[in-house]
């Protein structure tokens, strides 16, 4: 493998960083699922914890690691889950959190957040204008600014789920992650490609949030004006060059899926799981839905990486 910025032993390493309560989270098989998608299909449930995402995975490590550089604080920008991560880390750390995000995030999320006693600064605008706001606060205070994606930190963390994932490869031959900024696919995807080779590590992305997937296309940065996808976890502008060039390298495929598809595969993992999720965690469930002929006689893992959904939005989706 080209040189990446992630390291498999410092990966392994970090487990141990990282509070037991979000490791080696569960993976089922989900047979009902799997006979409406016309392939096999396992879950890999990421979130049965306190912050309902994978994403404490990796803020536990860049905790962890401002406690040993003997640093007191940081700030980040989130679409919600991030925040809520560094949060719950820095809290039982005793770390001060800043978070900054959209006045558009989902109201779950802002709310969890505040709960947790972090000082919580909304801005007009996307995700893309909170990065620049939460920038300018760690310029004036001289404090860490936490990067989704663009930090190692992150996507090692989330590499962790691609350790767990790998002791169990013989059972399956696909992974679906949904993509973002990257950490996950790339995190996930380098563990993979390092341990299970075989497995094909494919990418889903909101048609409505494209800029990842048509910059691993082209193989260069693709930014877009705008995003229009109910997967406010997923709906960045601008990619890092950085975390595109990671993704290069382990990525089989990116597809981009519908909103439609989306809210279906909400509705399926309702019904065929029991679970309760955020759009982003239905990516993969819809990237089986729109093109079935592609898995048919497959076993794919769909990692449901969130569960922190405005109840009222979540209703008014499914019971479309």
């Amino acid at each position: 493998m080209a040189k990446t910025r992630l390291d498999l032993d410092r990966i392994r390493a970090g487990r141990r960083a990282i509070d037991p309560m979000f490791l080696d989270t569960p993976l089922f098989p989900c047979d009902t699922l799997g006979r409406v998608l016309g392939c096999a299909v396992s879950v890999k449930l990421e979130t049965a914890n306190p912050v309902r995402s994978f994403k404490a995975r990796g803020t536990e490590l860049v905790a962890s690691g401002l406690l040993d550089q003997g640093r007191t604080a940081a700030v980040c920008a989130t679409a919600g889950n991030l925040g809520l991560a560094l949060s719950w880390s820095g809290r039982r750390r005793g770390l001060d959190v800043t978070v900054v995000a959209s006045r558009r995030a989902p109201a779950a999320k802002l709310d969890r957040i505040r709960a947790l006693g972090t000082a919580l600064e909304l801005v007009d605008g996307d995700f893309d204008t909170a990065r620049e706001h939460a920038a300018g606060i760690a310029r004036r205070r001289g404090v860490r600014l936490v990067e989704d994606s663009l930090d190692v930190e992150t996507c090692e963390g989330a590499a962790t789920i691609g350790l767990e994932l790998a002791e169990q490869a013989s059972r399956f031959d696909t992974v679906l992650i949904a993509l973002g900024g990257g950490a996950m696919a790339t995190g996930v995807g380098h563990v993979l490609k390092a341990l299970a080779p075989g497995v094909e590590v494919v990418c889903v992305q909101p048609l409505g949030a494209p800029a990842m997937t048509r910059s691993w296309r082209e193989r260069r940065v693709v930014t877009t004006g705008s995003t229009d996808t109910i997967a406010d976890g997923v709906a960045g502008r601008s990619p890092i060059p950085a975390v595109l060039d990671d993704l290069l390298q382990v990525a089989d495929d990116a597809v981009l899926v519908q909103e439609a598809s989306i809210i279906a595969g909400m509705r399926l993992l309702l019904e065929h799981a029991g679970l309760v999720v955020e759009p982003s965690a239905a990516l993969g469930v819809a990237a089986v839905l729109e093109d079935p002929g592609r898995f048919a006689g497959r076993h794919v893992v769909t990692i449901v990486c969130g569960g922190n959904v405005d109840l009222d939005d979540y209703h008014r989706w499914v019971a479309r």
